[in-house]
């Protein structure tokens, strides 16, 4: 008897023992935790946020081309003026000395021109008398007489027609020092805003020959249509389109949005010189985009956030951006890859998709990109099971792993 319940006794304990191994390797071989989501449809908006700063579509800056004096200055920022309105006044001493200097001159040529042409005429008559006589008497003038007369004729006909030059230049003179005269006063050249005065009355105004800053005495901007410029990065610009929708947000104006539109997209980026298009730094394009109704008290340089869309999908076949991955692609034992290929180049995007608890990679097409989703194009059907986070998982997963759904609280306290 107790030999029999010694044999029962072993028999039950190698029972729990190898149950309890199973048991043990089942909860072992559940799989990594993730979190799956359905592949649905989705309406897609492909969007290119950049940022810049206000501006007029119209704006002049007022520099003088003359040295002097600003001996008035008739206005403020904020001003409103109409083309035409005087802006202000440079000391025009000097140059109205010079427009008389000028005057003076002219009538010294013409006076000059007009001794000219008399002593032509008298030479052209002398001459003309001594080949009247030399017709009618070879004896009375001689072969010298009358080549000395005609000589005379030409060096007097030159010396008016030099006279004339002179009259051209002395009036050139002063038509110059008019310009010059009439530069001293600066008027508004379109109607519009003065949005900035960068000089004092009683300061020299000079030209801005080398300094464009250093010349500016004025800025007179139209700011019945407004612009954002931005700068968009080279690899989204080439997803911009001409007219495509906009939100602008402006920083002095927050919690509110404005509709505007593209309306310029640059050619050429905007690295100023060639010491910096060699330096390690991206690349961006200017593009402007005008707001439809800007709002009053807008002023140029605010700071502003355009949002760009650039495409949208209706009820399309999406997935988490998270979910998208890159894995290695094995060639087939028929291909044969160069040597020389670049990793990058076997690689492949796709997403685990999971079967009976399986986690399978399959490569997919993806079109545009949502704000948290692709649009898919090849590769998923509606309602095929992708694991969709955590982040680390997708990274580490291997294809032919075995997976499990996260819990839904751990979900909510992991996120993607």
């Amino acid at each position: 008897m107790t030999r029999k319940r010694l044999i029962i006794g072993g028999i039950i304990i190698v029972v729990v023992a190898v149950g309890g191994a199973g048991v043990l390797r089942g909860r072992g071989d559940k799989g990594v935790a993730v979190r799956l989501e359905a592949v649905a449809r989705r309406n897609l908006v492909s969007t290119v946020t950049a940022s810049g700063k206000i501006q007029p579509k119209s704006k002049v800056d007022v520099s003088s081309d003359i040295t002097g004096r600003i001996i008035e200055l008739r206005v403020k920022e904020g001003d409103m003026v109409k083309q035409g309105d005087l802006l202000l006044r440079i000391d025009p001493s000097t140059f109205e000395a010079s427009v008389a200097r000028a005057e003076a001159g002219l009538a010294s040529a013409r006076a000059a021109a007009v001794q000219a042409e008399a002593n032509r005429a008298q030479a052209e008559r002398a001459a003309q008398r001594s080949r009247e006589l030399r017709a009618q008497n070879p004896n009375l003038v001689s072969d010298e007489q009358l080549e000395q007369a005609e000589t005379t004729f030409r060096v007097a006909e030159a010396i008016g027609t030099s006279a004339e030059r002179q009259v051209d230049q002395a009036q050139a003179s002063l038509q110059e020092a008019r310009d010059q005269l009439a530069k001293t006063v600066l008027r508004s050249p379109m109607n519009g805003q003065v949005t900035r005065v960068a000089v004092e009355e009683g300061e020299v105004a000079v030209p801005g020959t080398f300094s464009r800053e250093t010349g500016l005495l004025a800025t007179v901007s139209d700011l019945s249509v407004i612009q954002v410029n931005v700068q968009v990065d080279e690899t989204d610009v080439v997803r911009l389109h001409m007219g495509d929708s906009t939100e602008v947000t402006i920083d002095a104006f927050p919690d509110t949005t404005f509709a505007g539109r593209v309306t310029k997209i640059a050619q050429s980026s905007s690295q100023i010189s060639a010491a910096a298009a060699s330096a390690d730094r991206a690349v961006d394009y200017d593009v402007e985009v005008t707001l439809d109704n800007p709002p009053p008290g807008v002023r140029p340089d605010l700071s502003a956030t355009a949002k760009i869309v650039t495409a949208t999908r209706d009820s399309s076949l999406s997935i988490p951006i998270i979910a998208l991955t890159v894995r290695e692609n094995t060639p087939i034992s028929s291909e044969i890859a160069p040597a020389d290929t670049a990793k990058g180049e076997r690689e492949t995007e796709g997403v685990f998709v999971v079967q009976g608890g399986v986690a399978q990679f399959r490569p997919v097409k993806v079109g545009i990109a949502g704000e948290e989703h692709f649009e898919i194009l090849e590769g998923l059907a509606l309602g095929d099971s992708i694991v969709a986070g955590p982040y680390q998982a997708i990274r580490d997963l291997k294809d032919s792993t075995r997976v499990r759904p996260m819990p839904a609280d751990a979900n909510a306290r992991k996120g993607t």
